[in-house]
C-alpha cells in the first residue's frame, strides 16, 4: 500500500463501495426508534416519503421501493411490455450487459433490442432519435419482437449525461411510434447536479413515462425509488414488487433514509461533490504519459486507457477499479464520500506507475 494514500484507503471502482451519508443514517435511525410501525410500506415513513418525492418533481406520481436497481429496472420494463414486445437499449445499457436476463425473466421474454454502436453519441453511451427509429422501422411483420419501449440511462453507463433536449427529441420519436420511455437512473442525481436544471425537466416534462430513481450510489444503505409518472403504468406493480420478493416487511428502513437525501437538497449535494471529485481526477491525469483518457467526464466516474503494466501495479497496490467497462478502457468512478486527497493519493500512485510501465 503506497505511504501516500489515506488510511482507510477509498477505491474508485464503484460508487456502491461508499456507506451511508451521515443524513440518510439519521433517519434510518430515527426510523428505528419511531416503535412499532405498520408492516409492507403502510408505515408513516414510506407514505412521507412518497410524498416528498411527489414534491420534489411536481405531479403526483406512484413511487414505489424495491431494494436494488436490478429489480427497479426489470419490474418497471415489465409493467411496460408483454412478452412479445421488446426494449430499445444501448449496447452498454446496464439492461442489456449486468442484470442477468432480468428483465427478460420478469417480463416473460420481452426481447432488448440493442441499438447502432457506431455512431459518435453510441459511443458515449447514448441512443439518438435516428438509432430508435431505425429499430422501429426495421420490421413490422408478425414475426418480429414488437418496439414497445425506449431505455434511457441517465447518466449513462460512459459517465455522459443526456441533455434536456437530446431527452426531449427521444421522446418525441417514441411518443410517434406509440412507444413508453423509461428512465435508468441509476446517477440520476448526477446527471441533474451536472445539468443544473429541475429534476422534472429531464422526467415527466420531457416526456418520460417511468424513472428508476438511485439512492444507493449516492448515500443510501439500500433502495431504489420507482416513479411512474403516468399512473396509469403502475396498475397492479404493487403485485409485481411482491411477487418478484422485493416488498420489504419493514419498508420504512428502505424508504426512511430517502428522506435524509431529500432535505435540504442533500440529494444534489453528494451528487454535486461526487462529480467534482471526478473532474478532479479528471485534471491529474490529464497530463500523465500514457494514459488516454477516453472522454472528458459529464458526471462521476473518468474512463481512460491504461498500459497493461500499470494496471497491474495499481491492482498490486491494492488500489481497486474496473475494467470491463468501455472497451477495454479502465472505470475510475467517484462518491459521495470520496475525500480530494484519496483522488490526489490515486493520481500520484496512478503516475508513478505509468513511468515505471514506460521504463
Amino acid at each position: 500500500m503506497s505511504a501516500s494514500a489515506p488510511n482507510p484507503r477509498q477505491h474508485f471502482a464503484s460508487d456502491n463501495y461508499a456507506g451511508m451519508c451521515p443524513n440518510a443514517e439519521r433517519w434510518f435511525h430515527e426510523a428505528n426508534g419511531s416503535g412499532h410501525e405498520p408492516a409492507y410500506g403502510e408505515d408513516r415513513w414510506t407514505q412521507r416519503v412518497s410524498d416528498a418525492l411527489r414534491e420534489l418533481f411536481q405531479t403526483d406520481c406512484d413511487v414505489y421501493f424495491v431494494f436494488n436497481g436490478t429489480a427497479a429496472n426489470s419490474l418497471a420494463l415489465a409493467s411496460l411490455c408483454q412478452s412479445y414486445h421488446s426494449v430499445i437499449c444501448t449496447s452498454v445499457a446496464h439492461v442489456e450487459t449486468d442484470e442477468c436476463g432480468g428483465p427478460e425473466f420478469f417480463s416473460n421474454g420481452s426481447k432488448l433490442l440493442v441499438a447502432e454502436t457506431s455512431s459518435e453519441a453510441a459511443r458515449l453511451g447514448k441512443l439518438t432519435p435516428d438509432a430508435v427509429e431505425a429499430l422501429v422501422t426495421k420490421r413490422s411483420d408478425i414475426h418480429y419482437p414488437k418496439p414497445k419501449v425506449v431505455s434511457l440511462t441517465q447518466a449513462t453507463e460512459l459517465g455522459t449525461v443526456y441533455s434536456v433536449d437530446e431527452v426531449r427529441a427521444i421522446a418525441a420519436i417514441a411518443k410517434r411510434r406509440h412507444l413508453k420511455l423509461h428512465m435508468d437512473g441509476a446517477r440520476f442525481a448526477n446527471a441533474v447536479a451536472t445539468l443544473g436544471c429541475h429534476p422534472s425537466d429531464i422526467t415527466w416534462r420531457a416526456g418520460v413515462d417511468v424513472l428508476c430513481f438511485g439512492g444507493t450510489k449516492n448515500g443510501l444503505p439500500v433502495g431504489e425509488a420507482v416513479v411512474f409518472f403516468d399512473r396509469a403504468l403502475s396498475e397492479d406493480f404493487a403485485y409485481r414488487v411482491k411477487q418478484a420478493g422485493q416488498l420489504a416487511s419493514k419498508m420504512r428502513f428502505i424508504s426512511a433514509p430517502w428522506l435524509g437525501l431529500l432535505e435540504n437538497d442533500t440529494w444534489l449535494a453528494n451528487a454535486r461533490h461526487a462529480n467534482a471529485m471526478a473532474q478532479r481526477l479528471y485534471q491529474a491525469l490529464l497530463p500523465v504519459p500514457g494514459v488516454e483518457l477516453l472522454h472528458p467526464p459529464q458526471a462521476n466516474a473518468v474512463f481512460a486507457k491504461l498500459p497493461p503494466a500499470a494496471i497491474t501495479r495499481l491492482r498490486t497496490e491494492g488500489w481497486r477499479f474496473y475494467e470491463f467497462i468501455a472497451g477495454g478502457g479502465c472505470r475510475f468512478m467517484c462518491s459521495w464520500d470520496t475525500r480530494p486527497e484519496s483522488v490526489d493519493a490515486f493520481a500520484t500512485d496512478l503516475r508513478a506507475a505509468c513511468s515505471a510501465a514506460a521504463g
